[in-house]
């Protein structure tokens, strides 16, 4: 059996999630023990290129190409937090990693930040989300016992992209 990586919003709520989960060794930036990986983004490490960036079939950018309405947004990691990036990357792409869940900030951002992170990534395995509305050793508990599955987490996925994308 695998492990399963827990990726937080924020520094401070993996060190939470792993009081609550029991024994950790910190490896670096993230807490690992027989069952878990726990780290965490540090907020955005993804964001949507600049029309600049894109297709340079579409010529260079100027306003008489207005508008600029991709078939697909093109992602790149955040320079200033390109480091975090790269260590979540190579956690999701361990081959004992077999279940990833997104326990970053509960709504649209939260989602948002998960989603394109694992977007860019390209990884391909299964999903789950972590609901908390309290950091409490009992929610934290409460909420691992009932993680949401991938597919209930869609509609709330394609708000934070559509609203992403139209800003």
């Amino acid at each position: 059996m695998g492990k399963t990586l827990v990726i937080a919003e924020k520094p401070s709520v993996a060190q939470d999630l792993t009081r609550t989960l029991g024994r950790f060794e910190k490896k670096g930036d993230y807490f690992e023990n027989e069952t878990y990986i726990v780290s965490s983004a540090i907020g955005h490490l993804v964001e949507l290129c600049l029309p600049g960036e894109l297709d340079k079939k579409r010529g260079k950018w100027s306003f008489q190409n207005l508008p600029i309405i991709p078939d697909e947004f093109q992602l790149k990691p955040i320079a200033k937090t390109e480091a975090r990036y790269k260590l979540l990357k190579r956690l999701m792409k361990r081959d004992d990693v077999d279940l990833i869940i997104n326990a970053c900030d509960a709504g649209r951002e939260g989602e948002l930040v998960f989603r394109y992170l694992v977007r860019l990534v390209g990884v391909n395995k299964p999903l789950k989300r972590l609901w908390l509305q309290s950091m409490t050793n009992e929610a934290i508990r409460t909420a691992f016992a009932r993680l949401r599955s991938d597919l209930e987490m869609i509609p709330l996925a394609e708000a934070a992209v559509c609203r992403s994308e139209s800003d």
